[in-house]
């Protein structure tokens, strides 16, 4: 069609990368020019543009490469597995215009290497905050998001966000929650994941309170994701108190769907 611009052709963009077969050989190929042995899975539909490396961690889903559509660049990411929640955790990603140093990258992630070693292997390597939960642990789950949370208000740019962020933890009746953000709002639930309808007949998952920084530096509390606005105050502080109004007395640590009453 006149007016729309194409993709290049991954062969024409990566032709050395065609050259082996794929991402998958490629990386394979540069691993053994550096005495390590790797194993990637190829994409079957587009091997040029993707590829996985498995991991023998528990918990730790393959790490994915993947080739950019419009310039020479690679991402990575990796998530683990969020034990019994159902939901993956994002543990780690990275954008590196240098192949050669994925693999090294991504025999880490095979093999168990902590994030934090792995970080350190390569500077293009970012960490989303996440902990790796092994277990089935309401608690891990939590504590994991919340330091998601920090980290990704702290990198956000946003100092009000970051403002909302630290005052919701630093309160224990919301620590305990599963805290998550839509469209910058920030809400909690009593179930991990949220977005379960019910743990009990009595105990719906998610609290209808929402949270947010407005983008004229003050702070917004609403009556539901995207619902009546029910005050608006000058300080992030001001905003979570307003939302342990709707916290029941008693409220306990968020758990499992599965988790009795």
């Amino acid at each position: 069609m006149a007016g729309m611009r194409m993709d290049p052709d991954p062969v024409e963009l990566y032709p050395e990368v065609a050259a082996t077969g794929g991402l998958a050989m490629a990386l394979e190929t540069l691993a053994a020019q550096r005495g390590l042995a790797l194993v990637a899975i190829s994409n079957d539909s587009e091997p040029v543009r993707y590829a996985s490396v498995a991991s023998t961690a528990p918990g730790r889903q393959p790490l994915r490469v993947s080739a950019w559509h419009k310039e020479r660049k690679w991402s990575i990411s990796g998530d683990g597995s969020g034990a019994g929640s159902g939901r993956p955790e994002w543990l780690l990603e990275g954008v590196s215009d240098d192949l050669t140093q994925i693999p090294k990258v991504a025999v880490a992630w095979r093999d168990g290497v902590s994030l934090h070693e792995i970080a350190q292997l390569a500077p293009f390597v970012r960490l989303t905050g996440h902990y790796e939960v092994p277990d089935d642990s309401p608690a891990h789950l939590v504590a994991s998001q919340w330091a998601y949370l920090r980290k990704d208000a702290q990198d956000s740019g946003s100092p009000g966000h970051q403002e909302l962020i630290e005052a919701a933890f630093a309160q224990p009746q919301l620590r305990q929650l599963y805290a998550f953000t839509s469209h910058w709002a920030l809400r909690f639930s009593t179930v991990v994941p949220p977005g379960r309808a019910k743990v009990a007949d009595d105990e719906v998952s998610v609290n209808t309170i929402a949270l947010v920084a407005t983008s004229d530096g003050k702070f917004a509390a609403w009556e539901s994701f995207a619902g009546p606005v029910i005050a608006e105050v000058t300080t992030a502080t001001q905003a979570v108190a307003v939302a342990m109004r709707f916290v029941p007395p008693g409220l306990g640590p968020a758990v499992s769907p599965t988790s009795p009453e």
